[in-house]
């Protein structure tokens, strides 16, 4: 058998495609608002994407012909507010010496927190330094007296959530343990 030329070959197989999609149409027809839908918000996301680079690229040009100033004008902070003497405007946040004026709520705080503080337990001296687990392996050689004594020491500091549970567990199960007439 002789071949058929190639252009007649190309366009039977053109015609057999064309009738393969048209028997698949009606299957495809189905799925095609979704396939629209998603195309049209993937070209939007993708016009939206190339504004948001031109924007960037456009503040930075800008930038560079209008300088930012570091710090605001109205940003303040603690730092940058100056301490005045109110009783002598003209000594501006100075004392007569030269000597920066001390903050008088600086003085009342620490005042407060030197007179709440609670003398550390006697029998342990270090205990500010100690971590969980150090002060965990000497529970048990505390008696009851001394672990509400670490107790008492440690809510009126540092107030630390773990350890004050931990001491607070152990005075339960020292208590439950001791005969009713011991504690």
């Amino acid at each position: 058998m002789t071949s058929l030329p190639l252009p007649l070959r190309v366009a039977a197989g053109l015609a057999a495609t064309a009738i393969e999609r048209a028997r698949e149409l009606p299957e495809k027809l189905v799925g095609l608002p979704v396939t629209v839908a998603s195309q049209a918000m993937q070209l939007s996301m993708r016009v939206q994407q190339e504004i948001t680079a031109l924007a960037i690229k456009g503040d930075e040009a800008l930038a560079s012909f209008r300088p930012v100033d570091e710090t605001p004008e109205w940003a303040t902070f603690d730092e940058d507010v100056e301490q005045y003497d109110l009783s002598r405007p003209e000594t501006n946040g100075t004392a007569t010496n030269g000597a920066a004026v001390p903050d008088p709520w600086e003085m009342e705080e620490s005042a407060i927190a030197e007179a709440e503080q609670v003398p550390p337990p006697a029998g342990v001296p270090n205990y500010d330094e100690l971590s969980l687990p150090q002060l965990r392996a000497r529970l048990r050689t505390f008696s009851l007296a001394e672990l509400e004594d670490l107790l008492r020491y440690e809510e009126s500091n540092a107030a630390r959530p773990s350890f004050i549970g931990m001491l607070t567990r152990r005075i339960a199960s020292v208590s439950a343990a001791s005969p009713p007439g011991e504690q």
